[in-house]
Formats: C-alpha cells, structure tokens, sequence
C-alpha cells in the first residue's frame, strides 16, 4: 500500500464513523481518490475499506506537515456535508493522536 491509498483509507475511516457516508462525502472520497491517481483496483480496496488498519502506520512515517495536511483533510471529509458528526470528530481525533498530532 502507498500513502496516497493510505491517506483515502483514512478519509474513509472518518467518513463512515457515523455509520454512513453521504452523497457528498461519496464525492469528496471520489474526487481525491482521482486527484492522487488511485487505480480502479486502489480504488475499490478504499470504498471496501481493505486494509485500513494499515493505513496509520504508513501515514506516522510521513512529516510533521504532511500528517498535519491529512488532520485537516480528514476534517475537510467529515464536513463535506455540511455537517460534523461527533463520530466523525472522535474519528478525527483519535486518528490524530495515532499520528502523534495534537489535536
């Protein structure tokens, strides 16, 4: 796995902490899976949610500023539908302690 297929599971992870994705977070996921250039088979390993417990590990080996870039992508996600669950902010949380970032 590569950190671009690491960095759409984990906008994944946020998007279905509430127990659902909307159309817009579907579009969101969808535009950066394309804009980082996601294979169709990448691709589809991200929408079934293959592998994502591996996503974090890859993504702790990258800098400071790029972990902090994905902390706020991953909040640009869950608020892709105008709302901000508080599954999808405990996601991001938590997800950003793993990544040793302050949230």
């Amino acid at each position: 796995m590569n950190a671009n297929v690491a960095k759409c599971l984990l906008v994944s992870k946020v998007l279905v902490a509430d127990g659902m994705m909307s159309d817009e977070e579907k579009q969101f996921l969808g535009n950066m899976m394309t804009k980082l250039g996601l294979t169709a088979e990448e691709q589809r390993r991200v929408i079934d949610l293959e592998d994502w417990d591996a996503a974090e590990p890859i993504v702790q080996g990258l800098s400071e500023d790029e972990r902090r870039s994905i902390v706020e992508l991953l909040v640009d996600a869950a608020s892709a539908d105008g709302r901000l669950s508080v599954h999808e902010m405990a996601t991001v949380q938590r997800v950003s302690k793993a990544l040793g970032l302050k949230a």
